[in-house]
């Protein structure tokens, strides 16, 4: 047996040891390598070194996170003033290197002092400011502030009746016709501008106290009250002469009580003069996003504002081609009325 076999096992071990430390030693020449082009220090090489990058700050960050950050309002004296920007001041036109402060110095929009802005965080300092609109509820500044209301607040506006718009009128003008009339009763006609027609049939007389027509166009809205024989200066002869007068009495819910007095009969060519109308007035309210968007209003009928609302708390009161009259009771429980030219918004007429 050779000496190799039998020393192998002292042989492999330090084989061994030798290629450890050949490891080892490549190992040092490698780090210093690195040290030399990237400036690498090795992690815990000192007694105060720790392994995490500014391990030492965390204590000082965790005693700041038990600190107050909270931003408070800042006084000068008794006025509070902006963290940011400070008291605002502004420059005068006619002396634009003198600073004014808007607290001690005359209005900027008259009759709106300077410290309503101030309080609203507005700002004054356009041309226009008065008729600008920050909260979008179709109110401007100025009509806010005669109002007492927040001009920064959609939900808080002045009346809307001052924003209702009148755009225009849908009248149907009609006429009733009595016929020759026998013993108190009277056949009837009816024809209107939208080339409607009705009429009794043949032969059918109304008595006193009767609703006509049974169908058709203004069905039961019409009840003739009565008649009577007057004595009248004809306007074409100017000979007094008897005329027969009907009344009739309207039945339609937002006229129910008002009485037609017309004589019998009515020919065709003074039919003209006996017209009567139907009037619905065309709104748009001006304002809470809504100008522009149309409804309708019935003469004599109540209806609400915006259209939508529960409480229909204006009456309106009369409607013709040029105007509409408004009633409605202000919050001092006065009752108001309104006149609101076409085309317009509404004019006070008190």
């Amino acid at each position: 047996m050779s000496w190799f076999s039998k020393n192998y096992e002292k042989v492999a071990l330090a084989g061994a040891i030798v290629m450890a430390l050949g490891l080892a030693v490549l190992g040092w020449t490698k780090s210093d390598g690195v040290k030399e082009d990237f400036g690498y220090v090795p992690k815990g090489a000192g007694i105060n070194d720790t392994a995490v990058s500014a391990a030492d700050l965390i204590p000082k960050a965790l005693q700041s996170m038990k600190l107050d950050h909270s931003l408070t309002q800042g006084m000068a004296g008794d006025r509070p003033v902006d963290l940011f920007t400070g008291i605002a001041l502004f420059l005068s036109n006619s002396n634009p290197d003198k600073p004014l402060d808007p607290l001690t110095g005359p209005p900027i929009h008259p009759p709106i002092p300077n410290t309503w802005w101030l309080e609203h965080r507005l700002d004054p300092g356009f041309a226009d400011s008065p008729k600008r609109d920050p909260d979008s509820d179709g109110f401007s500044n100025m009509e806010e502030f005669l109002a007492k209301t927040d001009p920064t607040d959609s939900k808080s506006f002045p009346a809307l009746i001052a924003k209702l718009m009148y755009v225009k009128d849908e009248s149907l003008a009609w006429v009733i016709r009595p016929g020759y009339g026998d013993g108190g009763k009277f056949p009837f006609s009816y024809e209107d501008s939208k080339k409607q027609l009705n009429k009794n049939p043949p032969g059918e007389m109304i008595a006193p106290n009767e609703v006509f027509f049974s169908k058709g166009p203004m069905a039961k809205r019409f009840k003739l009250l009565g008649s009577e024989v007057r004595k009248e200066m004809s306007p074409k002869t100017h000979v007094e002469m008897e005329v027969t007068i009907v009344r009739i009495e309207d039945q339609r819910p937002n006229k129910k009580g008002a009485v037609y007095e017309l004589p019998s009969p009515i020919l065709e060519i003074r039919k003209n003069d006996f017209l009567h109308y139907d009037r619905t007035a065309v709104f748009s309210l001006e304002a809470l996003g809504l100008n522009g968007t149309e409804f309708k209003v019935e003469e004599y009928t109540t209806f609400a504002l915006p259209p939508n609302a529960p409480k229909k708390d204006f009456l309106l009161k009369k409607v013709d081609p040029e105007s509409v009259t408004v009633e409605y009771t202000d919050a001092q429980g006065a009752l108001k009325s309104l006149k609101i030219n076409k085309g317009s918004v509404a004019q006070k007429n008190d």
